[in-house]
């Protein structure tokens, strides 16, 4: 038993300090897909979507490329609308002590399916809002990701959410 504290305690003081947020209320938790997942949610899906757009807290450890470079990974995960801005730019605020950089992109969605795989998703109408939060421990990244729709009628519960973020 007393080895089992000391080396729990030992545990603890490493992985120490978190993100922590409040998620609305009228988001559904899911279970993580994967242990790089913190947490996962849906948000109310608009009328006439025919699927649900969602929300994902990623949490890698030490960081995988720059703010930049993560940004431009997910703007390339869209071929953009004719309509929209050649390239997005991203939007840098601080919220609560931490920095937060955002940036929205609209298209079709042609993300891999998996990390790594030459499958790749072909969804049109799509839009991302996404975020790296730069914490002591490293980033976190958020992305809501799902039908133009659903994402803007989410924007709002989405622009609170990351007003919540906390490092303790």
């Amino acid at each position: 038993m007393y080895a089992f504290v000391t080396t729990l305690l030992f545990v603890t003081s490493i992985q120490s300090g978190a993100l922590t947020f409040n998620a609305p209320p009228e988001w559904k938790t899911r279970p993580a897909a994967s242990t790089m997942r913190v947490a996962e949610f849906v948000p109310p899906r608009a009328p006439g979507d025919m699927e649900d757009a969602d929300v994902i807290v990623y949490f890698f450890g030490a960081m995988p490329g720059s703010v930049q470079a993560n940004i431009d990974r997910w703007i390339g995960q869209f071929q953009p609308d004719p309509s929209a801005p050649a390239k997005p730019a991203p939007e840098t605020t601080t919220v609560n002590g931490l920095k937060v950089t955002m940036v929205a992109v609209q298209g079709t969605y042609i993300a891999e399916v998996r990390p790594g795989s030459s499958e790749r998703y072909n969804k049109p109408n799509f839009r991302m809002r996404a975020a790296v939060i730069e914490t002591p421990k490293g980033p976190y990244f958020i992305k809501l990701t799902g039908p133009i729709a659903s994402v803007r009628q989410a924007s709002g519960a989405f622009d609170q959410f990351l007003k919540t973020l906390k490092f303790q």
